[in-house]
């Protein structure tokens, strides 16, 4: 059925303090992170990935934090979203925007999959042609 208004502002309060939650620890794992660097341990490739994901959410919630703090903005919120994608942190992505990126990333690969079947077919043709 359909959602009251009431219940509809706790779900966005509960997903955004989620979010910001996230947000939190991942930052929190991310200064461990810096601080080993700066001591000469070495990371690994999530790690790194990792860092590199939290320090970009950080930057990208400087923008989103003036949609929460000045009042009214956020009405606004979805159509910036709209325009700039990439605008939202990570850790405030739902499930179904996560879904929707991996399915365009998979049907990316699955292209560029495709076009190199293609040209390894062309390839295997004018060899076999070269060759006679």
């Amino acid at each position: 059925g359909r959602k009251s208004l009431h219940q509809k502002v706790v779900d966005e309060l509960k997903h955004y303090y989620n979010g910001f939650h996230l947000l939190w620890i991942d930052t929190k794992v991310a200064a461990r992170m810096v601080w080993r660097l700066l001591h000469g341990q070495v990371l690994t490739r999530r790690e790194r990935r990792r860092l590199l994901r939290t320090c970009a959410d950080l930057f990208r919630l400087v923008p989103f934090l003036v949609f929460v703090i000045v009042p009214f903005m956020e009405f606004l919120l979805p159509v910036f979203l709209k325009l700039f994608p990439e605008m939202l942190p990570s850790t405030f992505e739902t499930e179904s925007k996560k879904e929707e990126k991996q399915k365009k990333r998979l049907n990316a690969k699955l292209e560029l999959a495709k076009f190199l079947q293609e040209t390894i077919a062309e390839m295997a043709k004018r060899n076999k042609a070269d060759t006679g």
